[in-house]
């Protein structure tokens, strides 16, 4: 069987931007947690655990990029792809402590207003919205052609509506006076930021429990494969993860007879291609020795399996098999 199970790409473009773009980023994050106590401005930090969800999308994005490059081996025969998972729960989890903090010390701020740096304040605000420029200047060109760079350069472009919402607030207590806008702001900066923690959380830990990826119906996945000619019926069907982006597929197909099973199987590995985008797919083909009433469930019996047909289905849904276009045909 000729076919080419090398899934990494060719090129890897528009890494050299996420870089520059998280050096920027993560420099002013420091910078950020720095002035906001040195000013005692809860809307800074707020602004800041904000520009960490940001460093988080971009150091996702080139992850995403540097895992691409390394292949399997023989102690990890899906590579490390988890790694960007296990990171994304570690840092979501961090953010939303950080979250709960700044809630609980803005109720405190509304019961016992503090004097706030309001100059301080909006320079260090001024030099983020500069960063964030910079940033979206840099991802600007790989938007449209990365889903990675994509999602860093709207993170980014959020991020920028948060360092001009506190230059805002900022300008409202060096003219007014009014202090209470500094946690009224952090408050509204930490509620935008937890639901996106959330979500980032849920996401990751959809991966490591090797959930069915954000976008696919398991149903609708088996229904379209059962439609095709040739299928008789479709049973222990799998889809999950390797990573956020990078589903995989196993299933066993029920051939009719008279069908030729490497031919089925890449028509059913294409299908899957241009419907749902899934790359990794094994397909184990079994034959139909029943016709149209294999599709149906029937009782099973102790000799319905006396044909090496005794399915470890851990091992299968953990098997090395399963990492490219294979197939297997039981008679």
């Amino acid at each position: 069987m000729s076919h080419d199970h090398n899934h990494l790409p060719s090129e890897i473009r528009h890494e050299k931007p996420l870089w520059w773009a998280l050096g920027l980023t993560t420099s002013y994050l420091v910078v950020e947690v720095i002035g906001a106590f040195w000013t005692n401005s809860l809307a800074l930090l707020s602004d800041a655990a904000h520009m960490a969800t940001d460093a988080i999308g971009l150091m996702i994005a080139l992850t995403a990029v540097r895992l691409s490059r390394r292949p399997p081996d023989v102690r990890r025969t899906y590579g490390y792809a988890r790694l960007e998972a296990l990171g994304a729960v570690v840092n979501g989890l961090l953010l939303a402590g950080v979250g709960v903090y700044i809630l609980v010390e803005a109720v405190q701020r509304f019961q016992q207003p503090q004097a706030i740096a309001s100059s301080g304040m909006m320079w260090v605000a001024a030099f983020g919205l500069l960063v964030n420029l910079i940033a979206m200047r840099l991802l600007s060109a790989g938007s449209g052609e990365s889903l990675n760079v994509k999602g860093a350069y709207l993170e980014v472009w959020s991020d920028m509506l948060g360092s001009v919402t506190v230059i805002a607030g900022g300008l409202v207590i060096h003219f007014t006076g009014w202090t209470l806008v500094d946690p009224i702001l952090a408050v509204l900066i930490g509620l935008w930021v937890l639901p996106r923690t959330w979500v980032l959380l849920r996401d990751a830990i959809n991966v490591l429990l090797e959930g069915v990826p954000n976008g696919v119906v398991l149903a609708d996945v088996g229904q379209v494969l059962r439609e095709q000619p040739g299928v008789a019926d479709i049973h222990d069907l799998h889809v999950w993860a390797l990573a956020s982006s990078t589903p995989a597929l196993t299933a066993h197909v029920v051939m009719r007879d008279g069908q030729e099973a490497d031919v089925l199987r890449r028509q059913l590995a294409a299908l899957l291609h241009a419907r749902f985008g899934i790359d990794h797919v094994t397909l184990q083909v079994e034959v139909d020795h029943c016709g149209d009433d294999c599709a149906q469930v029937k009782p099973q019996t102790a000799d319905d399996h006396d044909h090496d047909h005794d399915h470890d289905h851990k091992d299968h849904a953990h098997g090395p098999d399963r990492q490219g276009h294979h197939g297997a045909v039981h008679r």
